[in-house]
């Protein structure tokens, strides 16, 4: 009997899906539609169609699964019947919320504050008061509890978040909040801003406990019902880079946010690890975005500062930027007559043009499709594309802007481009990170269709393309620990060795409680802290040494913040005495480790074997094609005929079951020995031209 585990990352286009075995290491991909009325029966078609083909004498050990329920509802706003309770005088915070304007307003004036999650009208005061360390200024006031409970029972009110002044430091009166509302109002849902996120600064405490309530239901709901149909344990991604079991993922659905993004970030990590990258960029193309991370001595950057559409929510996950600069991204022309490339997406349904599902719009697919960049077919053949649709679309779009239909084809992947450049210049630039130092990993059913442009607008040194690298997000499932992470605030200019020992022993203690009904005995701790120069508003995070705290361990803490401060803002206090460092939180992640697949290398070619040759010629516009009507003829190659150290010249295309890469003129692509396509500029680095 075969033991496998199978990935499953559901995507806004397609489900796609890796299962590896755990006695030989194979590894077996696929993808399939999704669905976006119900993402379970995506789900459940990919898991059938592998097991399928493995046939019979194969027991699944555990199903591991990237989810976008709780991201989707967030994106579009679907929070409806959401109540807050907090402390008695504070009912204004979500209103007040945080001075900071967005990106591209001038100031204030030209911004309109959105919606508030809750609407003032279902916000609860409740009596009682802590301060800063946890003790009771004035006590817990049952009644006013009992009669905001009632009060959103009689308006079926039944999802409800809670959050208290400083119940960081102490949950106690959440805690009988809590209580109350089981009591009272059974039906209700409920999220306590101390289960999830005990740290200071109550409005974004109270937006990421209400987001956590807000997509609670829904994700039970699925979760269920995927729990029904499975016949095996199913764990969840998370946004910090573990999994969780489905039962315990249903109590804390917030963090499973960025659940798919960060799965494709860990993959692409131990990809470019196995291949001699320690330090690179992940671009992950889908059909709806593009999700852009930066990885740095092999663990992709990690972020407490995160959002999810509008919404703070300040869990620790992978530094993610997301854009939406997918396959399915529409092309669209604002009142001022520019182009313009997404962010709405065709999605899975009805989809591109070429899709042949009623889509009306044209998208960087029906470009790529047009300019003969991707084949005639997705999947190996199985999803059939309609050419001339993409053409008449293309075309259209094309007289009302009077340009060529090449120059607007052109024209539309240009900007794509730049908007997946600037997402990535954001977790490099923005970061202190010079992009030009760093491979990037692409991947993503539509992540290498731009990569030799991004080369050259970016300077980049290469581009990675893995095999299958439409699954790396399903695979990057498989590769992952059991992870939760826990925090304590303590703000302090002096912390002694005896407090930190005491904090960091308690949420380690938490730590392996939650391991242990995971089934895991193995527990691992990973340690961190947040600190800053006092006067500053916000924290610096720094891993803090393992062991018992003591002066030398206190030092190297101080040692590793003061060096994150200089390389994040150019700028340090060390030898300063005028500056001194201010505690802040205390951090600890517990991690039950499992066995991660193994990539194998793969046979070179033998001496006598002839070198690949191209399956057919396709009609090719590339960039350099703009004085040549409809492009050129451009060998196609096959993706499984090259072996390690066999190169491509562009320009050249490289086709695999589910995905292309375009090789365009001026550019190689090198297999390396465990598969990958290694993209270069010949002659060195790119350059914008």
């Amino acid at each position: 009997m075969r033991s496998v585990r199978i990935g499953v990352d559901t995507g806004g286009t397609f489900t796609d899906v890796v299962m590896v075995d755990e006695q030989t290491g194979e590894i077996t991909t696929t993808k399939t539609p999704s669905t976006p009325a119900d993402p379970a029966d995506g789900f459940l078609a990919g898991v059938r169609k592998l097991l399928d083909r493995a046939g019979d004498g194969v027991t699944v050990s555990a199903v591991v699964h990237g989810t976008t329920v709780a991201t989707n509802r967030l994106l579009q706003d679907r929070v409806e019947d959401l109540g807050f309770v907090t402390t008695e005088g504070f009912e204004s915070v979500l209103e007040i919320a945080r001075q900071g304007v967005p990106d591209g307003y001038g100031n204030s004036y030209f911004w309109v504050k959105p919606p508030r999650i809750v609407p003032a009208h279902r916000v609860r005061t409740v009596g009682g008061r802590l301060d800063h360390t946890g003790a009771e200024v004035r006590p817990f006031d049952t009644g006013q509890a009992v009669a905001a409970a009632r009060w959103f029972r009689r308006r079926g009110i039944t999802a409800i978040g809670v959050c208290f002044l400083h119940s960081y430091a102490d949950p106690g009166h959440e805690l009988r909040m809590r209580e109350i509302l089981e009591r009272e109002h059974p039906e209700a849902v409920v999220s306590i801003s101390s289960d999830v996120l005990r740290e200071y600064r109550e409005y974004e405490r109270s937006v990421t406990t209400l987001v956590d309530a807000a997509v609670k239901p829904a994700m039970r709901r699925y979760l269920a019902r995927l729990a029904e149909r499975l016949e095996a344990p199913l764990l969840v991604m998370k946004s910090n880079g573990g999994v969780l079991s489905a039962a315990e993922v249903a109590h804390q659905p917030i963090t499973t946010v960025l659940s798919g993004p960060a799965a494709g970030a860990l993959g692409a990590a131990l990809i470019a690890s196995t291949a001699g990258h320690r330090s690179v960029i992940t671009l992950d193309g889908g059909g709806t975005s593009t999700d852009v991370a930066v990885v740095v001595d092999g663990e992709p950057s990690l972020t407490t500062e995160g959002s999810v559409g509008r919404y703070p929510c300040t869990i620790p996950m992978i530094d993610i930027v997301t854009v939406g600069a997918g396959g399915g991204s529409v092309a669209w022309i604002p009142p001022e007559g520019t182009l313009k490339v997404g962010p709405a997406s065709a999605g899975a349904d009805p989809g591109p043009l070429c899709y042949g599902r009623g889509g009306t719009e044209v998208t960087v697919t029906d470009a790529h499709v047009f300019l003969g960049r991707v084949p005639p077919h997705l999947l190996g053949g199985e999803v059939p594309l309609d050419a001339g649709a993409a053409r008449d679309g293309i075309g259209e779009l094309a007289a009302k802007l009077g340009l060529s239909p090449e120059r607007t084809a052109t024209g539309i992947l240009e900007i794509s481009a730049f908007n997946q450049s600037n997402a990535i210049r954001r977790v490099t630039v923005e970061r202190g990170l010079d992009v030009r130092d760093f491979p990037m990993v692409a991947f993503g059913g539509s992540g290498p269709l731009l990569v030799c442009r991004l080369i050259d607008i970016l300077g980049l040194p290469a581009v990675l393309v893995p095999p299958d690298p439409g699954n790396v997000s399903a695979f990057g499932l498989l590769t992952v620990d059991v992870r939760n992470d826990y925090v304590r605030t303590f703000v302090t200019c002096d912390l002694t060795t005896e407090t930190a020992a005491e904090i960091y022993g308690e949420l380690e203690a938490e730590a392996a409680a939650a391991l242990e009904r995971e089934g895991l005995t193995e527990h691992v701790f990973a340690r961190g802290a947040d600190l800053r120069y006092h006067g500053q508003a916000y924290e610096v995070r720094v891993p803090a040494p393992a062991g018992p705290p003591d002066e030398a361990w206190r030092a190297e803490v101080l040692d590793r913040f003061h060096a994150a401060h200089e390389a994040l803002y150019g700028y340090g206090h060390r030898d300063d005495p005028r500056h001194g460092v201010e505690w802040v939180n205390l951090r600890v992640s517990g991690i039950g480790p499992i066995a991660r697949p193994m990539i194998p290398e793969r046979p070179a070619r033998g001496p006598q074997e002839p070198p690949p040759a191209p399956i057919g010629v396709r009609r090719v516009h590339f960039d350099e094609d703009r004085d040549r009507d409809g492009g050129r003829d451009t060998p196609v190659f096959r993706r499984g005929d090259l072996r390690p150290g066999d190169v491509v010249r562009g320009p050249a295309v490289i086709e695999e079951y589910g995905s292309t890469l375009p090789v365009h003129p001026g550019f190689t692509a090198a297999a390396d020995g465990r598969g990958n396509l290694v993209v270069r500029r010949e002659g060195g680095r790119g350059g914008d031209r």
